[in-house]
């Protein structure tokens, strides 16, 4: 099932309170907001995909707990990038003394950050092309490590600022962390397909 795109002059012109607050009367719903301020509104993934999502994030924030220089997030946590875009990844952490430097009213919104670190999963639906355009969103508002896993075509692609893309073929390897995310290993062989 494709996304719904909202665009028109009411949701181009929502400030980033009356967004929150739509997204807050809307909770079941999975949404998203692009930089031109056009609400995405997604349905919510399979029952497979949320295993693998949530696999990928039970690995990091085992790691994330036991590394303490940063805090892990799940896929309902949202943020506003530079560029105003508001996204949910499957899975992301940031630096403590990033994290630690919001607003305790900043922290109970979509904060105003960029993760350091992120992973998207591709679900049954989702297009690899729209996935490959976020990752570079991600890396332009600001990420450092940016990891898109397919479990279904068993490919993982690595993101790096100003570098070229990493394909990693097969499920039976494991992903190794660098930069912010120095030491995190995720193990492909973990997920269910």
């Amino acid at each position: 099932m494709n996304a719904i795109v909202l665009k028109d002059e009411f949701t181009s012109q929502l400030t980033d309170e009356q967004f929150f607050w739509f997204c807050q009367q809307n909770k079941d719903q999975r949404i998203e907001r692009n930089s031109n301020h056009e609400i995405i509104i997604m349905s919510p993934v399979t029952s497979r995909s949320g295993n693998h999502s949530g696999e990928i994030f039970r690995q990091l924030a085992n790691w994330s707990v036991l590394n303490g220089t940063g805090i892990h997030f799940d896929s309902s946590a949202g943020f506003t990038l530079p560029d105003r875009s508001v996204f949910s990844p499957d899975a992301s952490w940031i630096l403590n003394d990033k994290w630690n430097a919001l607003s305790d009213e900043d922290k109970d919104r979509f904060a105003p950050i960029c993760p350091d670190f992120v992973i998207e999963v591709r679900s049954k639906s989702d297009s690899l092309e729209e996935l490959h355009k976020k990752m570079m969103l991600w890396l332009s508002n600001g990420s450092q490590l940016a990891w898109l896993i397919d479990p279904r075509e068993k490919n993982s692609y690595l993101y790096r600022p100003g570098k070229t893309v990493e394909l990693v073929t097969g499920l039976n390897k494991k992903l190794i962390g660098e930069g912010p995310v120095n030491g995190f290993i995720l193990d492909l062989s973990l997920l269910r397909v």
